[in-house]
């Protein structure tokens, strides 16, 4: 009997295969029964195979996790911009570092202020609400907090819990726990910030240059419209990614310059010309007065 429990336990066992044996402690005419023997000792395959299933197990886990990371739910920008993105967008529980442009803040919020977000702006008291608006801000759906004080920190943690995107710029220095803290509620709460200046740990870097200003003509008119170079860096792209843009056009509108497009003067050389034509012109008119 104890024999008889002894099969039927190691039935259940891993790795095991059972075979039909006569029992060596039954009387009377051959009958079979089942006899215990290891899989390993049939065939070496067995463990082979269990190895190899085991690796297809894995990598199926690890293409499904990869997919996953690069499925970051994104916010929609402005198009001039999204193309310089990781991700064509501005991707959600991240941080991003901004250039000291309020044009180009101005230009990434408008994609999401359009799309229906709502928008905060904290310790920029020189935020132009109407630029904003004509660059196409929702002002309905936009939050100021122009003078944080020493709490801006705080108040970027409190507004994180209510608002999709939120423009800070940085008081004073901020511990690296509070940062950790601050980038825990972000992921958690699915919202995007926009730092301007300098920031640890961010999705990528947009920085702007070689701006050149059209409108002024010799000595008079006004400023119409802006051309400059926005680069993006990021922590994983090999090289900076950059575009001509206009910052804004003469119809106050975000868009890529055209390559035929002529290249402007900065408007500081502009100046410089016109001031050594009008001192030319003060010289030759002295030439005449004192030839008369």
């Amino acid at each position: 009997m104890s024999a008889a429990i002894d099969i039927i336990e190691r039935m259940f066992e891993p790795g095991v295969v059972l075979h039909p044996v006569a029992p060596p402690h039954v009387d009377g005419p051959s009958s079979a029964a089942p006899r215990a023997v290891s899989a390993g000792s049939t065939s070496g395959t067995t463990d082979a195979d269990a190895r190899a299933e085991r690796v297809r197990e894995l990598q199926d886990r690890i293409r499904s996790m990869q997919a996953t990371t690069l499925a970051e739910p994104t916010i929609p920008t402005h198009p001039a911009i999204a193309g310089l993105l990781p991700g064509g967008g501005l991707k959600q529980g991240s941080a991003y570092s901004v250039d000291s442009s309020a044009t180009l803040l101005m230009a990434l919020l408008a994609g999401p202020s359009a799309a229906g977000s709502w928008c905060g702006v904290i310790g920029v008291p020189e935020f132009g609400v109407e630029a904003a608006a004509r660059f196409g801000v929702d002002l309905e759906r936009l939050a100021l907090v122009p003078h944080p004080g020493d709490q801006w920190l705080a108040v970027t943690a409190a507004v994180a819990d209510v608002l999709d995107v939120v423009v800070v710029r940085p008081g004073r220095r901020a511990g690296d726990a509070s940062i950790a803290r601050l980038a825990a509620r972000l992921r958690q709460r699915g919202v995007t910030l926009l730092v301007q200046g300098a920031w640890p740990q961010t999705e990528a870097m947009l920085s702007l240059g070689d701006s050149a200003w059209t409108g002024i003509g010799e000595g008079h008119g006004y400023l119409e419209a802006r051309q400059a170079t926005v680069t993006v860096t990021t922590r994983t792209a090999g090289r900076p990614r950059s575009a001509r843009l206009w910052l804004p056009d003469a119809r106050a509108e975000f868009r890529a310059v055209e390559s035929e497009t002529p290249a402007l003067r900065p408007v500081a050389q502009r100046a410089g010309a016109a001031a050594q034509r009008a001192g030319a012109a003060a010289q030759r008119a002295d030439a005449v007065r004192r030839a008369g």
